[in-house]
């Protein structure tokens, strides 16, 4: 079985997203498929989209022996089991979880684009995740994480510290 190193974007914004993340990171790891390597720092953003909570956003890393397909569902199923309901694009969220990368593929399908095709635009997912792997490379662009950080307005993205455990 090859093992695929993966990021993952983690955002909340409804309920108790503090303890959100913090089981959604516990779900995560699911040995003996998937291993939770890293975890950043959680921060808070300014939702985008329809006027909502700010949304408090991490990022993981994961070793995984799942397909890109078969962590899209267990991605999925996490986010259900946590009430996730898609009502409207950008809407308000219990929780979402966004594969980044996965290893260094490019995969583009009618449910699934790796690298998430707005990452390079998207600070409350750069910044955390440069973090945790600042030197992880684009396969698109060719840059690394903390070069296309550094390339955004990282202002309205807070840090409020370590996720509790």
């Amino acid at each position: 079985m090859t093992v695929v190193p993966c990021a993952i974007a983690l955002g909340s914004n409804l309920g108790d997203s503090w303890q959100t993340l913090r089981a959604a990171l516990v779900a995560l790891h699911d040995p003996p498929t998937t291993e939770l390597v890293a975890q950043s720092s959680v921060y808070r953003t300014v939702a985008i989209g329809p006027a909502q909570p700010d949304i408090l956003n991490a990022c993981a890393l994961l070793n995984t022996t799942l397909s890109p397909q078969q962590l899209l569902s267990r991605l999925l199923q996490i986010e259900q089991n946590f009430g996730r309901v898609r009502r409207q694009r950008w809407g308000p969220r219990t929780l979402d979880l966004d594969i980044i990368f996965y290893g260094q593929v490019c995969l583009t399908e009618p449910n699934l684009h790796i690298p998430h095709p707005r990452l390079r635009e998207r600070a409350f997912v750069l910044v955390p995740l440069a973090e945790i792997a600042p030197d992880w490379c684009d396969p698109v662009s060719g840059q690394t994480v903390k070069h296309l950080c550094r390339a955004l307005d990282p202002s309205g993205v807070t840090c409020l510290g370590a996720m509790p455990h």
